[in-house]
This record gives structure tokens, C-alpha cells and sequence, in this order.
């Protein structure tokens, strides 16, 4: 499976996770067989609020599944019409983030447990 984690910055296996998907400077994409790994810019990450766009974030890049501590509900939506199974949970780096979903312990995020907007009353559930 391939697997996209969003990182605060990117260091292979050891990169730290950001806690929010479309602010991400960054991602890792992870084949969980082989456990390499390879760096994605994100070109979107500093959209308006609302307005982050998945597919321009993940650079065409499509994972099976994302894992994220945050991600607000168009993106949410966004990946899931693109077919990508959406995780929540992290670990702090990008190798315990890939064994937690290994070991079956993420579940997939439900609607209702989206970021509601930052810095306006809002805030990851």
C-alpha cells in the first residue's frame, strides 16, 4: 500500500508529522511492502482556508491511503472521491505513523471529526 504522510519536514522514514494535512509543507509517501519512501512537495499548502486542493497537493502522486492528525472537510472530500482512504492518527514520526497503520490500529476519519477553521473559533477535533 502506498501510504502519504504530511511532515513538518522531510528525513525519510524519521520525518517528524505535521499535525494538519493541507498546511504541510510536505509529504512522505511510503510503499508500506518495502518501506521505502520518497519526499512530495506540497504546492498547496499555503491555500485559503477551505481551499486546499488534494490532488495539486499530493503533485499527482496517488496514494491508497493518507494518514493525518488534521484535514478539514473539502480536502477530506476531496481525496475520498479520488478513491484515497483517509486515516486518523500520526505517531511523531513517519516510520511509527506507517506502524500504526500496520498493526490495524488507525481508524478512518469520519466527517464529523474534521477541522473546522483555525485562528476563526474552529480547530481539529
Amino acid at each position: 500500500m502506498r501510504i502519504c504522510i504530511p511532515v513538518v519536514e522531510y528525513r525519510g522514514l524519521d520525518s517528524p508529522v505535521n499535525g494538519h494535512f493541507g498546511s504541510a509543507p510536505a509529504f512522505a509517501l511510503v510503499d508500506s511492502e518495502t518501506m521505502s519512501v520518497e519526499p512530495v512537495d506540497n504546492g498547496d499548502h499555503g491555500h485559503v482556508h477551505g481551499m486546499c486542493s488534494p490532488l495539486k497537493a499530493l503533485a499527482g502522486s496517488k496514494p491508497d491511503a493518507v494518514i493525518v492528525g488534521g484535514i478539514g472537510r473539502g480536502a477530506l472530500l476531496g481525496l475520498r472521491d479520488l478513491g484515497i482512504r483517509v486515516y486518523h492518527g500520526a505517531g511523531s514520526t513517519v516510520a511509527q505513523a506507517v506502524a500504526l497503520i500496520k498493526a490495524g490500529k488507525l481508524s478512518e476519519i469520519d466527517e464529523n471529526a474534521v477541522c473546522g477553521g483555525h485562528g476563526h473559533g474552529g480547530g481539529c477535533h
